[in-house]
């Protein structure tokens, strides 16, 4: 479904990623590993469109999106829940979700999908009339997945979707991405708290310094000593 090629990507003068290579197949969970500064993000931006790679190319069920823009990327089935949410905070929690639908092929069934979303997410259903910044962060997070969600999306991307949580609801969030992943979704996540990632992942790549140093099955890299050493603290 998704396979970046050679991918140097940056900001400015600055080049961040270098030569990064990898590909996500239909119906799985797929995610990238790294310390703070390693690129995650901006792999995550470039496949977007927010950023436009110097080198390399991007593909997406056999197209190649490396130059278009971030609302056609949208508009193929690619959505980013980004890094702390995001969210309009003087918007309602409802005007939040239907902004979610802004993808075509997701406006005309914006009320089927909020009603599933508001099944999946019936913390979010109490709070529906709400501005979205009077929440607390998990709710909000809750929120944020449930609008990517409202797009219909081929491909879900998430950024760090734990960042700030208490341990408590950082589980929560976890038992939400594994229930959008049983609903059939591919899922590309980049998320520190390595251990419950690999969890729910079925394979994943770990960046260093803005290059990819190893990739396997998720299992394998639980396993793996780099990576117990380096993100478990094993």
């Amino acid at each position: 479904m998704l396979r970046l090629e050679g991918i140097d990507a940056g900001y400015g003068a600055t080049t961040i990623l270098h030569n990064v290579s990898l590909e996500v197949q239909a119906g799985e969970v797929v995610t990238i590993i790294g310390a703070n500064g390693a690129g995650k993000t901006t792999t995550l931006r470039t496949i977007a469109g927010l950023l436009q790679p110097t080198a390399g190319r991007v593909f997406f069920d056999g197209q190649d999106v490396t130059r278009l823009s971030a609302h056609e990327i949208v508009d193929l089935g690619i959505t980013l829940i980004p890094e702390g949410r995001q969210l309009f905070p003087d918007m309602t929690v409802r005007e939040n979700l239907l902004m979610g639908a802004y993808r075509k092929a997701a406006r005309d069934r914006q009320d089927q999908t909020l009603e599933e979303m508001l099944n999946l997410f019936p913390r979010v259903k109490e709070r529906l009339e709400q501005n979205a910044g009077s929440l607390s962060g998990g709710e909000q997070q809750m929120v944020a997945i449930a609008r990517g969600m409202m797009a219909r999306p081929k491909l879900l991307m998430f950024d760090e979707p734990s960042l700030g949580l208490a341990p408590i609801i950082v589980a929560q969030v976890f038992e939400v991405v594994d229930a959008i992943v049983k609903t059939g979704t591919t899922v590309l996540i980049v998320e520190q708290n390595v251990f419950h990632t690999l969890k729910v992942a079925d394979r994943g790549y770990v960046l260093e310094n803005g290059e990819i140093v190893l990739s396997d099955k998720a299992d394998a890299l639980l396993c793996n000593d780099h990576v117990r050493q380096a993100y478990l603290g094993i």
